[in-house]
């Protein structure tokens, strides 16, 4: 993917979970778009971080990798302040680091609750407190951007529709989904544009089982109205609008990037 010119160039922005599918695809357009990009990841994902600092360096751009469990306070703070102690700042977060632990509810446990809770709600609040906290400290930057800072919170059509058998998961995103807006809702007078993207299915590893069998990729494009599969370079582009001027009179929003699944297709015909 080829970013065009977004006006993004000398920004600093930190994606997370950045080592593979959507955090990736966007640590990648960001970099093609000229901005500089922290690429968080696990510490057993150090190579693939590398990898994506690889290629953006190939195209030109500036990347460092950064471990940090974003569930940790002290290592989000220390990823913060690593960012800031080497590029001057940070303009743009993209909230991507999640996971999904499938259980039937009466069989969850507290520990698969939890994990998921905390990766995908409080590790999001974590890093918007630090970013939002730079981006006061900085100060409004006009050659930059419009905006003194963005933040782009990676929820999922699940903010919506319930999802059996993933109750921790529908509920972190709920929870993202008025985590987001409320942020934005206080925000937006220091000129803090707080917004989302809500994926419908996307071809990540993370499903891999399902796009690579025919009969589950069938039923899956069911519930999808324009009848593909979504790729991560879809939800990239998303990001890099809402992470651009292009969108600067955008504020809490949610921009479902789902090919129609939201609209609930299985009641087409009346149901």
């Amino acid at each position: 993917m080829h970013a065009p010119d977004l006006g993004l160039a000398g920004q600093v922005a930190i994606v997370t979970g950045a080592n593979s599918g959507i955090g990736r695809a966007c640590a990648l357009a960001l970099g093609q778009a000229g901005a500089t990009v922290v690429v968080n990841h696990l510490p057993r994902s150090a190579s693939a971080a590398a990898d994506v600092v690889t290629a953006i360096e190939h195209d030109g751009g500036r990347a460092l990798a950064f471990p940090a469990d974003v569930s940790h306070e002290s290592e989000v703070q220390a990823m913060f302040a690593d960012a800031v102690q080497r590029f001057g700042t940070v303009h743009i977060l993209v909230n991507n680091a999640g996971m999904q632990r499938r259980a039937p509810f009466q069989e969850m446990s507290l520990e698969q609750w939890r994990q998921v809770i905390d990766v995908n709600l409080t590790g999001q609040f974590l890093c918007a407190r630090e970013a939002v906290r730079e981006f006061l400290r900085r100060g409004m930057q006009p050659e930059r951007s419009c905006a003194l800072g963005k933040i782009i919170c990676m929820s999922s059509v699940h903010q919506l529709i319930p999802w059996a058998f993933e109750a921790n998961y529908a509920a972190a995103k709920g929870g993202v989904m008025l985590l987001m807006q409320s942020l934005a809702q206080e925000l937006s007078c220091h000129r803090i544009r707080v917004n989302a993207v809500a994926p419908g299915a996307i071809r990540t590893p993370i499903n891999r089982s399902i796009w690579e069998n025919d009969d589950a990729h069938g039923e899956l494009l069911k519930l999808i109205p324009y009848g593909r599969i979504g790729a991560p370079e879809d939800i990239a582009e998303a990001v890099l609008w809402l992470a651009s001027d292009l969108s600067d009179y955008v504020v809490g929003t949610t921009l479902f990037v789902d090919g129609g699944m939201s609209l609930y297709p299985s009641f087409r015909g009346n149901g």
